[in-house]
C-alpha cells in the first residue's frame, strides 16, 4: 500500500479482491522451516501444522482446518468456544497470532513456489516428504470411507430391524383382532348351549308336577252333615 492513511489503507484491505487476501494471510515460519526453504513467512494452508503463540490457547498446536479469506481467520483443531446455549464452535484466530511448524506439502503449485531457487537436495527431501504426506492423506480418506461404510451398513441394519419389528407388531395386532374376533362368537355359542340345560329343566320340571298331580288321590269333598235345627219358638210354647 503505497498510502499512509490509516482510513484508506483499511479500506483497501477489506475491499480487496481474494486473491490479494489470500498473500495478506500469511504467518510465519519455524526457525528449522525458514533456514530450509529460505522464506520467513507463507501463505497459510488447510492441512498445515501451527502453533498458537498469542491469546489464551498459547502453546496449543495442531492443524488448521479451515481458512476463510473474507474474515481473515482460521480454525484450528481442538480451539474452540462455548456459545450461550452450550454449544461449541470453532474459535477464530488471526494468522498473524500463529507459527507454522510443518507445511502441507500434498499441492503441486505450493510445491513448486517453494522449491524455487533451491538446491536439488532440499528439492528431494521436499518431494519425499510430499510424498509421505499423499500417503498418509490418502490412508486417512480411505479410513474415513470404511468408517462412513460402516456407518450406512449400521443405518441400514437398523433400519431392516426396524421393518421387522414393525411387521411383527403389525402381525400380533392382526392375531389379536382375530381372537378377539373369536371369542364373542365362542360366547354366543356358550350361551345357546347353555340355553338348551334350561329347557329341558322345564320340561322335566313340567314332567315332575303332572306326576305328581297324577299320583295324588282326588279327594271328595265331604260335605258336612246338617244339624237338625229346631225352633226356639216352638220349645217356648212347649214350655208354657
Amino acid at each position: 500500500m503505497k498510502t499512509t492513511n490509516p482510513g484508506k489503507q483499511r479500506k483497501a484491505f477489506f475491499n480487496a479482491p481474494l486473491h490479494k487476501k489470500r498473500k495478506m494471510m500469511s504467518s510465519h515460519l519455524e526457525e528449522n522451516l525458514l533456514l530450509k526453504y529460505d522464506k520467513r513467512s507463507v501463505p497459510v494452508v488447510k492441512g498445515d501444522t501451527v502453533r498458537v503463540m498469542r491469546g489464551s490457547f498459547r502453546g496449543h498446536e495442531n492443524k488448521v482446518v479451515s481458512v476463510n479469506f473474507k474474515k481473515n481467520s482460521i480454525n484450528i483443531e481442538g480451539i474452540t468456544m462455548a456459545k450461550a446455549d452450550g454449544n461449541k464452535i470453532p474459535k477464530p484466530i488471526h494468522p498473524s497470532n500463529v507459527i507454522i511448524t510443518k507445511l502441507n506439502l500434498t499441492d503441486k503449485w505450493r510445491r513448486s513456489k517453494l522449491e524455487r531457487d533451491l538446491s536439488e537436495d532440499t528439492r528431494k527431501e521436499i518431494e519425499k516428504e510430499a510424498a509421505e504426506q499423499i500417503k498418509e492423506a490418502e490412508a486417512e480418506q480411505k479410513r474415513l470411507e470404511e468408517e462412513l461404510a460402516k456407518q450406512e451398513a449400521e443405518k441400514e441394519a437398523e433400519e431392516v430391524e426396524e421393518e421387522a419389528d414393525e411387521e411383527t407388531k403389525k402381525e400380533e395386532k392382526t392375531e389379536d383382532k382375530k381372537t378377539d374376533e373369536e371369542k364373542p362368537a365362542k360366547k354366543t355359542t356358550s350361551k345357546a348351549t347353555t340355553k338348551k340345560p334350561s329347557t329341558t329343566k322345564k320340561t322335566s320340571e313340567k314332567k315332575k308336577t303332572t306326576a305328581k298331580k297324577e299320583t295324588k288321590p282326588k279327594t271328595e269333598k265331604k260335605t258336612p252333615a246338617k244339624k237338625p235345627t229346631t225352633k226356639k219358638t216352638t220349645t217356648k210354647k212347649e214350655e208354657k
